[in-house]
């Protein structure tokens, strides 16, 4: 037994001397394998990876394992199939790849382990047979160990895909509800606005009323016609807006005089309801910007606390946003409403606060999707009986 233990211990010397040179082999098999494609993108560290500690786990198990133990793997082996398996998939290898690979190494082994036969005559048939054993057992352990842990790992990507997946259908879903929700919404304020000129306009066909009374329904007849005018425009901007036909004209702007005018053309209204309404920003703002778009932000969200302030009143203010953006300015519009139900930019896509008039919530859709056509965020404090802050930030230049 002590000179066959001697015959082994001396072949395992010869293959750690080999090791370079079976690895020089094996990369030469697979380089001209033109099943192997992957491999060639590979830098030779890359390509060699773990399969040095797998010709390691050989040569250490011929040499210290007792002649009778030699025929099973060790964990040492296992552990690195397995890296080898997850290097691999990492690699982009597909699984045929991966098992012929692995079939090219076991061919140069064998090759090695005939040319030291050859070369060595007297060694026992029996230490010989036991190293093939060796060496079936690591590289059977070597395919299976790969093998699992590419198909682990490919499952926990398609698992992981599922997910995903999954993820983005629940969104569009819910996109699609807020969708539907909102020109829901707009269908029945349209309704609701067609029902009140119709009723008006039938009152002025009756030639009994008094003038008084007729003078009410005109009234009636005009203020309705106008927010049915509004609605209808804001509809046809939403649809335009939701079918990617609105683009962006990026100039160089003053944003003074463009919020200052729009704020004293809405001041009369913000009066009627005993409402202040303060502009407030330096007296010259130069920046990049649409003009069109900004204004229909600012008149959307100006209007629309307008419309939900009771007491009080509404603050514009632009200027800078601070030191640590540089990059931005901000638009703020803050009134002393009811606030809103719920706070942070999703609300922005909301139905609206829970006291909604006619297209208040497809004016907050509007303001959304005007900020996203022009890079800008929206950001909302609000605090039910105090009040709502909206802040826009917008680039100060473009990319042209």
């Amino acid at each position: 037994m002590g000179e066959m233990d001697a015959e082994r211990r001396a072949l395992a010397d010869y293959l750690a001397r080999r090791r370079t040179a079976i690895l020089e082999a094996w990369r030469i098999e697979i380089k001209h394998d033109p099943a192997l494609s992957t491999a060639e993108s590979l830098p030779r560290s890359q390509l060699f990876d773990h399969i040095p500690a797998i010709l390691a786990t050989f040569v250490r198990e011929l040499r210290n394992a007792p002649a009778d133990e030699v025929a099973s793997a060790s964990s040492a082996a296992q552990e690195s199939a397995a890296a080898h398996g997850l290097q691999r998939w990492q690699q982009g290898y597909d699984l045929r790849e991966v098992t012929r690979e692995l079939g090219k190494l076991n061919e140069c082994v064998i090759a090695e382990l005939d040319a030291y036969t050859t070369t060595n005559p007297d060694t026992s048939h029996a230490v010989i047979a036991a190293a093939r054993r060796v060496w079936a057992a690591l590289c059977s352990t070597g395919i299976e160990e790969s093998v699992s842990q590419y198909f682990q790992r490919q499952q926990q990507e398609a698992a992981g895909h599922v997910r995903d997946l999954e993820a983005a259908l629940e969104e569009i879903r819910q996109l699609e509800q807020q969708r539907a929700d909102l020109w829901r919404q707009a269908a029945h304020d349209l309704r609701g606005n067609l029902g009140v000129v119709a009723n008006a306009t039938v009152g002025l066909t009756n030639r009994t009323l008094r003038e008084t009374t007729r003078d009410d329904f005109v009234r009636i007849l005009m203020r309705n016609v106008t927010t049915l005018h509004h609605l209808l425009d804001d509809v046809t901007s939403l649809a335009r807006l939701q079918a990617g036909r609105e683009q962006r004209q990026i100039d160089p702007i003053d944003v003074t005089p463009l919020l200052q005018q729009l704020c004293e053309g809405i001041r009369p209204l913000a009066q009627q309801r005993n409402l202040y309404l303060h502009a407030e920003g330096p007296a010259g703002f130069a920046t990049d910007g649409d003009t069109v778009k900004i204004r229909r932000i600012a008149q959307n969200l100006i209007l629309n606390a307008v419309k939900f302030t009771r007491t009080g009143g509404i603050t514009v203010t632009w200027g800078d946003s601070d030191a640590a953006d540089p990059k931005r300015w901000q638009l703020c519009i803050a009134d002393t409403g009811p606030g809103l139900p719920t706070s942070g930019p999703d609300a922005v896509t909301a139905s609206g606060p829970a006291h909604s008039e006619a297209g208040e919530g497809i004016g907050l859709s509007i303001v959304k999707r005007l900020c996203e056509l022009l890079d800008a965020t929206v950001e909302i404090q609000s605090e039910p009986g105090v009040g709502t802050v909206f802040r826009i930030l917008f680039p100060r230049k473009y990319s042209h």
